[in-house]
């Protein structure tokens, strides 16, 4: 297939800190669309909105089951797909409080990032980055290890919490490309070429295997 069409002619593909190495993705002067400020901040402001519907709707129901221990969450489909057996579990509050405040909180929070990106067009010294992908980087370990006790532990799924982690995987591969692609993240030439031309492959592979665990795992629930 090749690498997908997303580079773009890029006088200020530097953009960014002065600092910054520009970016480098083989050819002189271009960077990928999605690492540049525009495409960059609506990665930014779409998977923080999709997180930040799905939490806010994660945290309704956990108000209602607060109120009422009885209430059936709109997300329990069958004893296997339920997001009220999976707010029971202890690992729902891994940290001595709902995991879903993180999400409330944290989701909008990058989409502020994004305002703050968009408004400097994408001219933010590297710690602003770094501190970004730190972030990122957290989220990310977070919902894979929310994913292996909801799918292996616990045995139960919960939608909503399948949509935010929907919305971290692309968050995760773009903002570490991105980073990867401007100098943010040391690495060679051939790592950046890969990050610029190939996230999308990363971005597939990871759906693929959340996919094919829930699919094995679940399979009875399939075939029963």
């Amino acid at each position: 297939m090749g690498a997908m069409s997303t580079t773009l002619t890029a006088p200020d593909a530097g953009a960014g800190d002065p600092s910054e190495p520009a970016a480098q993705t083989g050819d002189s002067g271009r960077v990928p669309a999605f690492a540049r400020p525009v495409g960059f901040v609506v990665w930014l402001l779409v998977t923080g909105a999709v997180g930040a519907a799905a939490s806010f709707l994660l945290l309704y129901e956990r108000v209602l089951l607060w109120s009422n221990p009885d209430h059936v969450t709109a997300c329990d489909v069958n004893p296997w797909v339920s997001c009220g057996a999976v707010m029971n579990t202890w690992q729902a509050s891994t940290f001595g409080f709902p995991n879903i405040f993180l999400g409330v909180v944290g989701f909008p929070v990058l989409m502020a990032v994004a305002v703050s990106l968009a408004a400097a067009a994408g001219r933010m010294p590297r710690w602003y980055y770094a501190g970004l992908q730190a972030g990122v980087v957290f989220a990310f370990g977070f919902c894979v290890w929310l994913w292996a006790n909801a799918v292996y532990v616990i045995g139960v799924l919960c939608p909503y919490c399948m949509v935010v982690w929907a919305a971290v995987i692309p968050l995760a591969v773009v903002t570490t490309a991105r980073n990867l692609v401007h100098g943010v993240i040391p690495a060679s030439a051939a790592v950046r070429r890969v990050a610029a031309d190939w996230w999308w492959v990363a971005v597939i592979v990871l759906y693929l295997l959340v996919f094919a665990s829930i699919l094995v795992r679940f399979s009875y629930a399939f075939t029963g």
